[in-house]
This record gives structure tokens, C-alpha cells and sequence, in this order.
């Protein structure tokens, strides 16, 4: 009865983590498309992009901890929702300064996120579909470190920080299609 009952937990937690891979596969597409458009210098819209990222990343964050509670433990979950908060209010705080500050918390928080990302991913492996989530993370660390050694460049840019979203989206909807099998059970 157990394994059945947790068996039964995975497949509902995957297919939740599935539709929100496909969720933020759209976004992260749709965002980095109109943010790489605006990204040449920091104006208004610009701001709020870098601030809307991260606090997308917080409900993304919530709603798996709502979702997947049978996964394993929530305190990475937790851990992401304050850095990502963290992050959004350093990135609002940081434009006031220029290209290279927000670089530096994009950074930092690309950073966290990933290694957070990549844990998580580690121990849902069982879960299925979880390499994408993981290869993301580690990604996502060693681009955070090129934005902020990009920040201290001669003319550091926000178009690169913009473009880190695309392969994050491309990782999330092979994450997605790969839990397809886990979320009907299988």
C-alpha cells in the first residue's frame, strides 16, 4: 500500500512539475525575446523585466512547493522563493547604479538559483526527467560567474543576461516532455 501511495504522489507531483516546466518554457521565451529588444541600457522597462524574472521565479518556486510536497524535502524550495525575492529587490535597487550593478546581482542570483536548481534536480532523479533540470543548474552557475566578471568589462551589456533565459527555457521543456512518462504513472 505504501509504494503504491507513493507512487501515486510522484506521478501527481510530476505531472504538476511538468505543466510548470511547460509554463515557464513559454515565459522565459516570451521574456528573454522583449528583453533582449530592450536590453541596450537600462530605461523603465528594462527595470522591471529584471525585476519581473526573479519574482516569476518565486511563484514558479511556490507552486512546486504546493504541488510536490512527496518529492523530498522543501527547505531548497524555501531557499530559492528569499534568494529570488533577494534578487529581484537587489536588481530594482542596483539599476539606480548602472549596467554593471545589475550585472553583479543577476549574477550572484543566477549563481544560487542554479545551484539550487541542480540539487533539487539531484534529488528528484527517481522522479524522472530531472538530467534537463540538473544540466540547467550547473549552467546556470557558470553563467552567473560570466556576468559578474562581464560586469567589470569596458561596456558590459544586459543582452547576455537577457539571452541566459533561452537555454534555461529549452531545458525546461525537454524537462517537461521527459516527465511526460513519470506523470501518467508509468
Amino acid at each position: 500500500m505504501t509504494t503504491i501511495a507513493a507512487s501515486t504522489g510522484m506521478s501527481h507531483a510530476a505531472a504538476a512539475l511538468r505543466r510548470l516546466y511547460f509554463v515557464r518554457f513559454a515565459f522565459a521565451i516570451v521574456w528573454a525575446l522583449v528583453t533582449i529588444a530592450t536590453a541596450k541600457e537600462i530605461g523603465p522597462l528594462t527595470v522591471v523585466l529584471f525585476v519581473l524574472y526573479p519574482l516569476f521565479d518565486v511563484g514558479a518556486a511556490i507552486y512546486d512547493l504546493r504541488s510536490s510536497r512527496t518529492t523530498g524535502t522543501p527547505v531548497l524550495l524555501y531557499v530559492n522563493i528569499a534568494v529570488s525575492l533577494i534578487a529581484a529587490v537587489g536588481v530594482g535597487i542596483a539599476s539606480a547604479s548602472g549596467i554593471p550593478a545589475v550585472l553583479r546581482v543577476w549574477g550572484a542570483w543566477a549563481v544560487v538559483a542554479g545551484l539550487v536548481q541542480l540539487v533539487v534536480g539531484v534529488t528528484r532523479r527517481r522522479m524522472g526527467g530531472q538530467w534537463p533540470m540538473i544540466i540547467s543548474g550547473g549552467i546556470s552557475v557558470l553563467a552567473g560567474g560570466s556576468f559578474i566578471v562581464a560586469a567589470s568589462a569596458d561596456n558590459p551589456s544586459l543582452t547576455n543576461a537577457a539571452g541566459y533565459a533561452i537555454p534555461g527555457a529549452i531545458f525546461f521543456l525537454i524537462a517537461a516532455v521527459r516527465l511526460g512518462r513519470s506523470a501518467k504513472g508509468n
